[in-house]
């Protein structure tokens, strides 16, 4: 009875593994293989920049959809887009370069601590306890963007986050991973930046603050390219209409400041940033 049974079951396993094999090869669908070229013509970052999972994601939305440009792949920039347009039949595009930007001056705005935070070493838990600093819109300073980038293209420094332009790839991990939306994607031929991510005004910036934005408009009446706008609190450039304008927008703006905070890109708190801090050492000390 007993072999018998035995023998039931390896007849009914042997039938199922020949109707799956049947069935395998009629519902098979077959690969492009295209899809598998512009895989290997990614830099397989994986970082998730182009909008799509990953890169196999991306290559095939790349090949299979009519919609999804060559250029996506901010981390392998225009060569890459070019050896995708070449085997996808698009065109390569002509994405301009963008960089990662830190809208934080609080070192410098002498911004005081509001408690010693002593927990789990991320932003995102520390904002779950209220902001650290007497600024509630400032850069925490606990790394958890430093530890998104898969470029190593950031460091901590004195309590805040710098990016380091040569090796930033605006892949946007970093603005995602921000409590604070401090940290946004820029052109990198951007001409001016504002340094503040502040949605208060006057004494309430100026109370916590000696270099935050208080929202006083005198920038966004004077600049002659009408590209400065007061959206949410929060001063925005269009650097597109500021760069098409010419150099001669850049040196009213800034100039008109009253605080400051509003500066040519050679003059940002992140071009004079720490520049003799060993950056692994404070990687080290936040990770």
């Amino acid at each position: 009875m007993i072999l018998q049974s035995l023998l039931v079951m390896l007849g009914l396993g042997l039938a199922c593994s020949a109707v799956l094999a049947v069935a395998s090869k009629l519902l098979a669908v077959e690969e492009d293989p295209r899809v598998e070229a512009v895989l290997e013509a990614l830099p397989g970052a994986n970082c998730g920049g182009c909008g799509f999972a990953g890169c196999e994601s991306y290559a095939a939305a790349a090949v299979n959809d009519p919609n999804v440009p060559a250029d996506r792949c901010c981390a392998g920039g225009a060569g890459t887009a070019a050896k995708v347009a070449a085997l996808t039949g698009k065109a390569a595009g002509s994405a301009e370069p963008m960089v990662a930007f830190r809208r934080c001056a609080k070192t410098e705005g002498n911004v005081k601590k509001l408690y010693d935070y002593q927990g789990v070493p991320s932003c995102a838990a520390a904002k779950q306890l209220g902001s650290p600093d007497a600024c509630g819109y400032s850069c925490i300073g606990l790394g958890d963007c430093m530890r998104a980038c898969p470029f190593d293209a950031m460091y901590m420094a004195h309590g805040m986050v710098h990016v380091i332009r040569e090796k930033c790839t605006a892949c946007g991990n970093c603005v995602r991973t921000c409590p604070n939306h401090i940290m946004e994607i820029v052109p990198q031929a951007a001409r001016v930046m504002v340094l503040c991510s502040s949605q208060d005004k006057g004494k309430a910036v100026t109370d916590v603050c000696d270099a935050g934005c208080i929202s006083c408009m005198k920038c966004v009446k004077e600049c002659p390219a009408k590209c400065i706008k007061l959206e949410g609190g929060v001063i925005r450039i269009d650097h597109a209409a500021c760069i098409a304008y010419g150099p001669e927008c850049q040196e009213v703006c800034a100039e008109k400041c009253p605080r400051s905070i509003l500066r040519r890109l050679g003059a940002t708190a992140e071009a004079h940033a720490h520049a003799h801090v060993e950056p692994q050492a404070e990687k080290e000390a936040v990770a």
